[in-house]
């Protein structure tokens, strides 16, 4: 038994560095939990991070269940365990889930996972409760015992600074491209207006040097704007509320309102969708933001007289819905940065736009539990393609 000991102790160290290796979040979370069903011999674990701002729960990390399929629910402090945990501030066992009237059977319910009993500690930054790290159902039966409190509660603490890093980490890298990116039109409007300023101009050139800060300043206010949405939906502050979508209706109406930039360049928008009512669940308006940015990047990066085809396929329990163009395609090389933050490739270069429309739909995509991806031919054109599951579809 002291052998056992020693050896999760020497673990514990490698676990240390092990956390301390990786500063991106979602890596880092999935690291944490799969170390901590380890330690507690245990068949899952998950972390819950709270909103301050909701006095809610949101799991972020999970192993046992599908992560999409519970990152959505919200788990309230008053009625739950983990809620329990962050209002006491100390670590909680719980051996039977059944007689505990905080036990919060929705989230087994919707993963048809069975919980039968739960150690949690909370996850805590200088006096800070950030969270919860949560282990359910000891192997072969057994009870939690002071041993695995303590090694929980330790891997929660290196957790939590680890975590609260990782979010730095990432804010400050985001806030320093940003301020990149505001630096072009940011120039461009000072300099501009230096010139009107400075000098007495004829109204012709003066209204081109207005009609230039005001087309700057346009988007710089969009820049903006998506970087709050990705600020939000990246922190998990934005939550999908999915309701039925008349998918076909979505989708004639995104076409409408982007029609207007197609037509003067003679591009055709095709739409091919099975007949019926094809309701999904979804977040109507954030699923049209998706749909918007990719029928804008298919007229955008198209040439003259080219075509836009939006194309419909049900398969099993997910809708996949692709738009494709016949553009100047996207290098091989591009394509793994295609969904990055800022990222802007030889084509967009040439063009105006945020540098955040793909990473932005992304975000809205996989928080919906769908995937998205691109394929692309240079000089033949790139098809963007994403998936909805249909759970909760009334048809």
């Amino acid at each position: 038994m002291k052998e056992e000991k020693v050896k999760r102790l020497e673990r514990l160290l490698e676990i240390s560095l092990e956390l301390s290796s990786t500063l991106h979040l979602q890596d880092l979370l999935s690291k944490i939990v799969h170390l901590a069903t380890e330690l507690t011999n245990t068949e899952a674990s998950s972390i819950l991070l709270l909103d301050h701002k909701t006095k809610t729960l949101y799991f972020e990390a999970a192993t046992g269940v599908r992560v999409d399929s519970i990152q959505k629910i919200p788990v309230p402090l008053e009625g739950s365990i983990a809620g329990r945990i962050v209002q006491e501030g100390r670590p909680l066992i719980v051996e039977d889930v059944r007689t505990d009237p905080n036990f919060y059977g929705v989230v087994d319910t919707l993963t048809h996972f069975q919980t039968r009993s739960i150690l949690g500690v909370p996850l805590k930054v200088k006096n800070t409760i950030i969270g919860v790290l949560e282990v359910l159902n000891k192997k072969g039966g057994e009870p939690f015992d002071e041993e695995d409190v303590k090694l929980l509660e330790i891997l929660a603490a290196q957790a939590a600074v680890a975590i609260e890093n990782a979010r730095l980490f990432q804010q400050c890298d985001f806030i320093s491209d940003l301020v990149h990116e505001l630096r072009t039109p940011l120039t461009s409007i000072i300099g501009y207006t230096k010139l009107m300023l400075d000098h007495e101009l004829e109204p012709a050139t003066k209204r081109r040097f207005l009609e230039t800060i005001h087309r700057e300043a346009t988007r710089l206010s969009g820049l903006i704007n998506d970087f709050l949405d990705l600020v939000r939906l990246e922190s998990g502050r934005v939550r999908i509320t999915k309701k039925p979508v008349q998918i076909r209706q979505l989708l004639e109406e995104c076409i409408a309102i982007m029609r207007p930039q197609a037509e003067p360049r003679k591009i055709k928008i095709k739409l091919s969708i099975p007949p019926g009512p094809s309701y999904i669940p979804a977040d109507e308006d954030r699923l049209r933001r998706v749909i918007l940015n990719l029928l804008s990047n298919a007229i955008k990066f198209n040439r003259d007289e080219g075509l836009v085809e939006v194309k419909v396929e049900l398969e099993g329990k997910e809708v996949r819905i692709s738009v494709s163009d016949t553009g100047i395609g996207i290098l091989p090389e591009e394509l793994p940065y295609i969904f990055e933050k800022f990222y802007r490739g030889r084509a967009e270069e040439e063009v105006s736009g945020s540098g955040l429309g793909l990473s932005i739909a992304k975000q809205i995509v996989e928080a919906h539990g769908g995937r998205i991806w691109v394929e692309s031919t240079p000089g033949q054109g790139s098809t963007f393609t994403f998936t909805l599951p249909l759970e909760g579809s009334p048809g």
